[in-house]
């Protein structure tokens, strides 16, 4: 005789793989981005908040890839143009640049200012593939996608504790 399950046991055991397969899928998903002419991806937990670029006021005596300081919702953000950071040329403003709070999930208030969002990817259809540029050092992985593109996986933590990130004076 098949065993018989109680309705709260049911429930439980239902809410518990429906947790499991969200989360399998939720790892394969990343929010991707343009830096310039370089492709990122980002995990969702780590990707913090996307917004629309608003005012961001100029820091005298900063690097040329600091864009400045912005005011969301009462806090103070440090805004860095990635693009320029990454020594590619400054983001030209537009319409479809946003800004992603990496330091959020971290609790840090740091922005990267990106020159647009393309979409949420699953990593499932890249090839991963070995890469050692300059840009490359801020990627926990690269992957390649069907169109043969290169997406680099930003590591977020390690962007945000390092000191050439963290420098932004004129020296």
């Amino acid at each position: 005789m098949a065993k018989r399950l109680s309705l709260k046991e049911f429930q439980e055991s239902l809410a518990s793989r429906l947790k499991a397969a969200a989360g399998e899928s939720a790892a394969q998903s990343r929010l991707s981005f343009q830096a310039g002419e370089t492709c990122w991806l980002v995990g969702l937990g780590s990707a913090g908040e996307v917004l629309p670029v608003p005012l961001i006021e100029r820091v005298p005596l900063t690097r040329n890839w600091f864009a400045g300081v912005t005011n969301l919702r009462g806090v103070l953000y440090g805004v860095s143009d990635f693009s320029a950071f990454l020594g590619g040329p400054a983001t030209v403003r537009a319409p479809e640049n946003r800004l992603l709070l990496v330091g959020e999930p971290l609790g840090i208030n740091a922005a990267l200012l990106v020159t647009r969002l393309t979409g949420l990817r699953n990593i499932e259809e890249f090839e991963a593939v070995e890469e050692s540029d300059e840009g490359s050092r801020w990627a926990e992985r690269t992957w390649r996608d069907p169109q043969g593109r290169l997406w680099r996986d930003l590591d977020g933590a390690r962007l945000l504790s390092h000191r050439d990130f963290l420098d932004v004076a004129i020296a």
